[in-house]
């Protein structure tokens, strides 16, 4: 499934002119780097960084330092969706001082640069929420269709302290309904702690229950 920058980063690196078809490194990379992001969601990281390094392997062999430093800032999105506090360090080092401004862009909006951020350039599921008040954006939020946006944008809120309960219940759902495990674990886990703050055992219990049903699918079958 193609979402989030990745398909922005999809489309560029396999966009073709003239009716010639992409060369190998540009296909080679869509690829890799769509089986890493569904690796890592689940959860299954050390196969996922096997597919990323791939991905950067096939850029990087053909000299593409954008590509490369794109596939960068579409894993730094995925890590940050599982409110994994990455710095996109290695983005950065990429691009250097004259980075694509709609990457640009994407790279504040990733590392909570919201202020003076040009807005127009980045994916239009992000630009709503980031233009909508503080108080208004867990609300922005429920509206947006993009599973992944969505789930993106509920970790950003969190890491920026403007979620809610209902932040929260939405990213975890969102993550549950896609099967996306590494998430929905953490979700589950801020959930069960905000649960448990408020003395409200009867819910803590229930998270606990669906808790316990995630970490057992980490736990590979005897052989």
């Amino acid at each position: 499934m193609k979402t989030l920058l990745a398909l922005a980063c999809l489309l560029a690196l396999t966009a073709c002119g003239g009716g010639l078809p992409p060369p190998d490194w540009k296909t080679d990379a869509a690829d890799l780097i769509e089986r890493y992001q569904k690796h890592a969601l689940l959860g299954e990281n050390i196969l996922a960084e096997r597919y990323f390094q791939r991905a950067v392997d096939a850029t990087g062999g053909a000299g593409r330092v954008t590509e490369t430093a794109r596939l960068w800032l579409v894993r730094c999105a995925i890590r940050r969706a599982m409110l994994i506090d990455d710095a996109c360090t290695e983005y950065t080092e990429l691009a250097g001082n004259s980075p694509n401004a709609a990457d640009h862009a994407y790279y504040r909006f990733l590392t909570l640069r919201w202020e003076a951020l040009d807005v127009a350039s980045l994916p239009s599921q992000h630009r709503d929420l980031v233009r909508a008040p503080p108080a208004q954006r867990p609300e922005a939020l429920s509206r947006i269709t993009d599973p992944l946006a969505r789930l993106l944008d509920a970790s950003l809120l969190v890491m920026r302290r403007e979620a809610n309960a209902a932040t929260l219940s939405l990213a975890t759902e969102t993550a549950s309904e896609r099967g996306w495990r590494q998430p929905l674990l953490t979700y589950l886990k801020l959930q069960q702690r905000q649960a448990s703050a408020l003395g409200n055992t009867a819910e803590e219990a229930r998270l606990i229950r669906r808790i316990r049903l995630v970490e057992q699918s980490f736990t590979p079958p005897p052989p």
